[in-house]
């Protein structure tokens, strides 16, 4: 977990960042096919799809998923184990980034109109629950917690380094 806000803004870089440009490629194919644009569609598509998405999770949907992690979820238990925590709020904010990430892609694709509106939504929430639930548990979420780790590590030494220092002195 982020332990100050440096941690936080490169962990959801590298979470958000890989998981739009991730589903964003998943949701371009699976609107337009396998084509010889797709490449350029995934790049065009993907800043205000990333800019969405860090709002999205810093404002919204990251506070809620782990209010509720914390107050209904996790016992004293899944405290004692990080890897518990972690996953327990990667499902919630997957959950809730689908939710409105889904929205928001049928609604840049201009499927708001129409009158199967709920279908629409319900099916493309589903099938990007079924890529990105996996996406994070086993690719992405790993990837961005190696990173953290690595990045805690070298504060660490760098703490301990200037401890010795001021001992010293």
């Amino acid at each position: 977990m982020p332990r100050n806000l440096k941690e936080e803004v490169v962990f959801t870089a590298i979470m958000a960042g890989l998981m739009v440009l991730v589903m964003t490629g998943y949701n371009v194919a699976m609107a337009q096919g396998l084509s010889a644009g797709l490449v350029l569609a995934i790049l065009k598509a993907y800043p205000l799809g990333l800019g969405v998405a860090i709002v999205l999770d810093l404002l919204v949907v990251g506070p809620i998923a782990k209010g509720l992690a914390f107050k209904y979820i996790i016992n004293d238990y899944m405290k004692k184990n990080v890897v518990l925590i972690g996953i327990t709020i990667s499902v919630l904010m997957v959950l809730g980034m689908v939710t409105l990430m889904s929205f928001f892609g049928i609604a840049v694709e201009g499927k708001l109109a129409g009158g199967h509106i709920l279908a629409t939504y319900g099916h493309t929430w589903i099938f990007n629950l079924i890529v990105a639930l996996p996406l994070q548990l086993l690719i992405v979420g790993p990837i961005a917690r190696g990173v953290l780790g690595k990045m805690q590590k070298v504060a660490a030494v760098k703490n301990e380094e200037t401890e010795t220092i001021e001992e010293e002195v």
